[in-house]
């Protein structure tokens, strides 16, 4: 049976959801329900891991009455606690959802992390590392952390042995490319494959090349290219791939690459095939947007979309 598989979430938060048929400015705005949930990308990346029915642990910092409301939330959805406990308070976001589709967000910045809470961090990740195979790291740095703090994390990981499964982007993203250790995956859209190669990418045969030939890319065994609902290219070693998906009715696309990162590392962890990998990522990214809550699935419906997804090599 495939080890647990730990998702880090650096600066989760406390997502509210306040439907509203109109936002009216300036005025009480009333809201009749309400939705609070454990949040941060790579918290939506354990719910889905769940969901799949493999065993997943969550860590990062928790801070505060709302991080012992995250604690307690992560048993709900059957996410082992792994996080470490902070001095400052974990952040809240708010997404107001209105006027036919129309989102609107409030998010706070989060605590800033100390110098000897990045630290003890290290310290405290190592303990898991000998129970894991494989790590994701999702998401941006909270506040206090240097930009090559995920490079040190996957250093840690890479020294026990643990692939890492990186999706971030800017500064984090281009130093853990430029490290001596770097990810087993990334997963950048096309407009972070652009910055990372500092060039403009107008089809999808220049895409291919940059994968193939760029030094930051080429040396990274996984790179999995997000292209919307036109699904995914995809580099395996040296190989690439194209990976089609049906046309659906998206209900909700937010959190759909943190549900692909999810179906990628549920796939890695039992040592699929490419093809496996593959359709399972694309699947879980679409299981996501037929799904009105964020970073969830309904797992009874896997067979039929992974059936529809296609996977041809393009090299």
């Amino acid at each position: 049976m495939p080890k647990p598989i730990l998702t880090l979430t650096l600066n989760p938060s406390v997502d509210i959801s306040y439907p509203l048929n109109h936002l009216e400015l300036d005025t009480v705005n009333r809201v009749s329900t309400t939705r609070k949930t454990a949040g941060g990308k790579g918290l939506n990346v354990a719910r889905v891991i769940a969901q799949l029915g493999q065993k997943v642990a969550g860590s990062g910092f928790l801070g505060g009455d709302l991080g012992n409301f995250i604690a307690k939330k992560l048993s709900g959805d059957n996410i082992e606690n792994w996080f470490m406990q902070i001095s400052g308070e974990t952040r809240n976001c708010i997404a107001i959802l209105h006027d036919d589709g129309k989102q609107t967000e409030i998010l706070e910045s989060g605590p800033e992390i100390t110098a000897t809470e990045a630290d003890d961090f290290l310290d405290h990740l190592e303990k898991y590392l000998d129970q894991i195979d494989l790590m994701t790291i999702s998401g941006s740095l909270p506040k206090g952390l240097p930009t090559d703090f995920y490079s040190q994390l996957i250093e840690l990981a890479d020294r026990h042995g643990v692939q890492t499964l990186l999706d971030s982007s800017g500064e984090p993203l281009l130093k853990s490319l430029t490290s001596l250790h770097r990810p087993y995956l990334i997963k950048p859209n096309q407009d972070e494959i652009a910055q990372i190669a500092g060039q403009k990418i107008d089809d999808l045969d220049q895409l291919k090349k940059i994968l193939l030939e760029n030094p930051l890319l080429s040396s990274i065994p996984w790179v999995v290219v997000s292209l919307g609902k036109d699904g995914a290219m995809a580099k395996a070693g040296m190989d690439l791939f194209y990976a089609k998906i049906p046309k659906i009715d998206a209900v909700n696309p937010v959190g759909s690459g943190d549900s692909t990162v999810a179906g990628l590392a549920y796939a890695l962890n039992k040592k699929a095939d490419v093809d496996e990998v593959l359709k399972t990522a694309m699947t879980t990214g679409i299981l996501n947007t037929l799904n009105a809550k964020t970073g969830c699935i309904d797992a009874s419906l896997f067979e039929n979309y992974y059936s529809q997804i296609v996977i041809e090599k393009i090299n």
